[in-house]
């Protein structure tokens, strides 16, 4: 018989809608029963894409034996992290507190007034090397519980106060603090000399074991190459850091070699081994980097990544209605109508395969893929044998030399290798799929939106014939959330849809990220309706959860009762923290509309985390990014004229060829557009042609220097 999640929307849930465990989804219904019954809950957070989510899933929650446990003991309660980032936030920070790590399948115990007294993430289904099973801590929590309950809440209560005086966010009052130019620039320094100390020079990335494509990282050396000159020798160093790990990473088993994107994150230092979940947010931002690569370093190698990105999260993550999935997981079926299934089934290959398929080619794409007939992933990064026999693709060296060992000519060579994967993923495509994550997550696809825009005017050579075809995707997108996860009349937008709009309103990254996206796509479109959303949503945001007091954005709204600890980011982490990129999309607001009231808004939020950015800023290198928008004076490139004449395109596409300092830019053609940003902006309503060619204006602060009509004349001025 099912349980009570039989009854939600999300995929996660509904994965565990037929455990024997009285799964209950988190809200009121769930806490009046634990009040009721005294129970302690027993929370459970994960996501439907995530490996060892099934592996604990498989081991405990389909065990009789111990749902047995949970139901007599506990209140037992699902939730989807993706859903409801609030709620995994707060647990995940007293997780991390408690035990120094976290991750998913997130579990922790609470009292029936939502206080956590104890958790840990995954737990084995029987004791092991020392270490309690999960059957040992349910016995070890129930039998606590029933004698000494007081001990518990008290150290739940203790917990809680300790984390509210921990996140509890003082006044930012800017009076007395060292001034932002300073702290800013030495933070800048600081982050950095960091990324060039911890860069790994051999594999690319930073640190040791595991490597997860953290997009904020690349993002800041992009911006410090840009800031200093990328011909200066700092400018020289960050993009060498930066690119060389985007490049391992494409080399890598990380990179899907056949389908394209990229898995979560690798368990080895060389990209190599991963857990092979592919993550909309991973797509959109990893293709944001590889454009800056390709813009910094002039490598049409990184504009080929990008496409690569798009091509997979077009055909495969794109939902018939315009807007995007969000996520594959890592996990799939051994074979069809059979109950076996193991992470990277659907992805790794024997080497009989390849012969199979590819015939005489195969020496030469094993070669280049470092393919073996008994498999190539060594025993030290396959603890579980899941890949005795297999192998996981890897680039092992440059496809030069590929040809040259094989008597090809590089062309040759280019072409055959095309053709050979071209083959693989027909055949691939004949496997069981990896169960797809069909939520729409309205943040997820903001980050997406960003990431198509940003492609639909790359200058790059290989993306030329897929501008337009990126550009009315980031349209579809913009449309499908307006349409269906928007409140026009409250203003609100909503965190999800799947099989209809669900539930929970958005939340701060909802926003944060949706605005960034709009701010992108009114710079390809040059339509004002993705200006009045963005102003309106940023609006909103403002309402639900700015910290009048402290400055900054909460993660939730103040009317949530089931909050028992409201956060602020303070993290760049797999997504950017949302005050960092509200703070860029407040400055980038105020610089269109000269708004000395959203400047200032912007820099109460870089003020609120300065604890967090002056003492280690690598931990927040996109609030960096922000502080370089703060610090410079507000610069714009208006372009007058008729948007689809290619003069007026010749000069946009003058702001858009190279690696540069923030602008914000604008179009004008005397229509409803411009009546609606004079509004907004007075100064804009002068600005026009004097003459049958388009015209651009470059406005730094309240001066705007004379209109140019050549392209080489923007060029200049712009210092190109």
């Amino acid at each position: 018989m099912s349980n009570a999640l039989a009854a939600t929307q999300s995929p996660y849930l509904l994965q565990h809608a037929d455990n024997p465990v009285d799964w209950m989804p988190w809200g009121e219904a769930a806490f009046a029963k634990a009040r009721a019954e005294q129970k302690p809950i027993f929370l459970s957070i994960g996501y439907s894409t995530c490996h060892w989510c099934h592996v604990m899933a498989h081991e405990s929650f389909e065990n009789t034996d111990i749902a047995a446990l949970l139901n007599i003991h506990f209140v037992s309660i699902k939730v989807d992290r993706e859903e409801r980032p609030d709620v995994d936030k707060v647990y995940m920070a007293y997780v991390q507190a408690v035990t120094g790590r976290g991750g998913w399948p997130l579990s922790a115990w609470l009292t029936p007034e939502l206080k956590p007294f104890f958790g840990g993430t995954y737990f084995p289904p029987e004791d092991r090397h020392g270490g309690m099973g999960f059957p040992s801590v349910l016995r070890a929590i129930a039998k606590g519980w029933e004698t000494d309950r007081e001990k518990l809440v008290a150290e739940a209560d203790r917990v809680i106060a300790t984390l509210v005086e921990h996140h509890e966010q003082r006044p930012a009052d800017a009076a007395g603090l060292p001034d932002l130019h300073d702290t800013g620039g030495a933070a800048f320094e600081q982050c950095f000399e960091y990324f060039n100390k911890t860069f790994d020079v051999q594999n690319g990335g930073f640190g040791e074991a595991p490597k997860f494509p953290r997009a904020s990282n690349l993002n800041f050396l992009f911006r410090a190459a840009a800031i200093q000159g990328v011909s200066s020798e700092a400018g020289r160093a960050a993009v060498e850091i930066a690119a060389t790990t985007l490049q391992r990473m494409a080399e890598g088993g990380i990179h899907d070699h056949v389908g394209g994107g990229f898995h979560r994150y690798s368990v080895d230092a060389a990209w190599f081994v991963p857990h092979f979940e592919k993550m909309l947010y991973d797509q959109a931002q990893i293709a944001v980097n590889a454009l800056d690569a390709h813009l910094a370093a002039g490598d049409e190698r990184f504009a080929w990544m990008a496409r690569d990105i798009f091509d997979y999260a077009l055909r495969d993550l794109a939902a018939p209605c315009g807007a995007f999935f969000s996520a594959e997981d890592a996990d799939s079926l051994l074979e069809h109508g059979k109950p076996e299934h193991a992470e990277g089934a659907f992805y790794v290959w024997t080497r009989a395969e390849i012969e199979t398929v590819l015939k005489s080619d195969t020496a030469f794409f094993c070669d280049h893929f470092g393919v073996a007939a008994e498999g190539n992933v060594p025993i030290s990064l396959d603890p579980q044998n899941e890949f005795t026999g297999e192998n996981i693709l890897k680039q092992r060296h440059p496809l030069g030399k590929t040809a040259q060992l094989h008597g090809l000519t590089p062309a040759f060579a280019v072409e055959l290798l095309v053709s050979s994967l071209e083959k693989l993923r027909a055949v691939r495509l004949r496997r069981p799929r990896p169960h797809l994550d069909d939520k729409i997550i309205t943040a997820w696809n903001g980050l997406m939106i960003s990431a198509l825009s940003r492609g639909a005017v790359s200058p790059a050579e290989c993306l030329a014939d897929k501008r337009e075809f990126y550009r009315e995707a980031a349209v579809g997108a913009a449309e499908f959330m307006q349409r269906e996860l928007y409140d026009d009349g409250r203003g609100v937008l909503y965190r999800c849809y799947r099989q209809g709009c669900g539930v929970n309103e958005g939340f701060a990254e909802d926003y944060a990220y949706l605005v960034a996206g709009l701010l992108d796509l009114y710079e390809v479109t040059f339509d004002v309706r993705w200006l009045r959303w963005a102003e309106r949503l940023q609006q909103t945001m403002d309402a639900l959860f700015w910290d009048e007091a402290g400055g900054g954005y909460f993660n939730s709204r103040a009317d949530d009762a089931s909050i028992v600890l409201r956060l602020k980011e303070d993290y760049d982490g797999a997504e950017p923290s949302p005050n960092s990129v509200a703070a860029a999309n407040l400055l980038r607001l105020a610089a269109i509309f000269h708004d000395d009231a959203l400047r200032s808004r912007a820099r109460r939020t870089i003020e609120a985390l300065r604890p967090r950015w002056a003492s280690a800023p690598q931990a927040l290198p996109e609030l960096l990014c922000a502080i370089e928008r703060a610090l410079d004076a507000p610069c714009q490139v208006v372009v007058a004229g008729d948007l689809q004449k290619a003069d007026f395109q010749s000069l946009v596409a003058v702001v858009r060829e190279r690696l540069g300092p923030r602008r914000a830019l604008l179009a004008v053609d005397g229509g409803e557009g411009q009546r609606w940003l004079a509004e907004r902006a007075p100064w804009l309503a002068e600005m026009r042609t004097h003459g049958p060619q388009a015209a651009a204006y470059v406005c730094l602060g309240q001066s705007c220097q004379a209109q140019v009509v050549e392209p080489k004349e923007l060029r200049a001025i712009l210092g190109g």
